[in-house]
């Protein structure tokens, strides 16, 4: 009983980790995973870089943005941190 109540503080430390740290962490990775598998064409987008851009074209491990002066460029989609507009759905 005595080793339980000494490793109480070493175990609710962790809790805390857990919930304030690693659990938010996990989700935002989650969140940016499937906001990159979802990207499609029309999606205005912003790359980790800064580069504000058109999605083209869609590969399975790139994508193809155009830029303001129409220069077509290829990324990554890891490269890809946030959908500013998502294109009209045409259903």
């Amino acid at each position: 009983m005595d080793t339980l109540i000494a490793l109480s503080p070493l175990l609710l430390m962790f809790l805390l980790m857990w919930f304030f740290i690693i659990r938010p962490a996990q989700k935002r990775q989650k969140a940016t995973a499937n906001m990159q598998s979802e990207l499609r064409r029309g999606d205005r987008i912003v790359t980790i870089g800064g580069l504000h851009g058109l999605v083209d074209a869609v590969d399975d491990s790139t994508v193809y943005i155009t830029v303001a002066d129409g220069t077509r460029m290829q990324f990554e989609r890891q490269a890809i941190a946030r959908v500013v507009e998502s294109a009209k759905s045409t259903i």
